[in-house]
């Protein structure tokens, strides 16, 4: 079923009016009606397409995401399928980092819902299950699972701009250390996988 001309025009607003808000304000000030405003709609168009602010930082991040998850899937490697198992976790973090950084302030706006919208989203799910994938490729002998949702959130966007604005870290510093965190050596056999 196509969309109706209206409605595309009002989801397209909506979506535009909602990003520039997240970019300019502090994530406490952005709310359904300030969007809406921003948007020229009412509220109730807002809460049916979207159903609340987590459906549409959703719904704007989602083309991001599934842009990453398809160069993760059928891409060149090292980042695609293929190739040397730790250039393989080495890509991925990169690209996980180098997303976090182009999309900050709508993870950000995930991370204020807490924990849980964070960690058990479907997205997250996905990059956590394959970097616990990539980690056990790279290093079978470590607790992949456990280490992979500590390096995700060493990935958290809030972390990174506490270490950027307050601790003066410089963004390759932090890519260091997450590449640092996520190839730790050996530590002996791992029955955690």
């Amino acid at each position: 079923m196509t969309e109706r001309a209206d409605a595309a025009r009002n989801r397209a607003a909506v979506l535009a009016a909602a990003e520039a808000l997240f970019q300019r304000e502090d994530l406490d000030h952005v709310s359904l009606a300030r969007i809406a405003q921003a948007a020229g709609v009412g509220k109730a168009t807002i809460m049916r397409r979207f159903g609340d602010l987590l459906g549409l930082v959703d719904a704007l991040i989602a083309p991001r995401v599934t842009a990453l998850q398809s160069r993760v899937r059928s891409g060149k490697p090292p980042l695609g399928p293929g190739g040397d198992a730790v250039a393989r976790l080495h890509a991925y973090l990169d690209a996980l980092l180098d997303f976090v950084l182009e999309n900050r302030t709508l993870i950000r706006a995930l991370e204020h819902y807490g924990p849980h919208a964070y960690y058990a989203n479907p997205a997250s799910r996905f990059w956590i299950d394959e970097l616990a994938d990539r980690i056990h490729a790279a290093r079978p002998t470590v607790d992949a699972g456990y280490l992979a949702h500590a390096v995700f959130t060493a990935l958290r966007a809030d972390v990174i701009d506490y270490l950027r604005w307050h601790q003066h870290m410089d963004t390759e510093r932090i890519r260091a250390g997450v590449h640092a965190l996520a190839n730790p050596p050996d530590l002996g056999p791992n029955l955690h996988r």
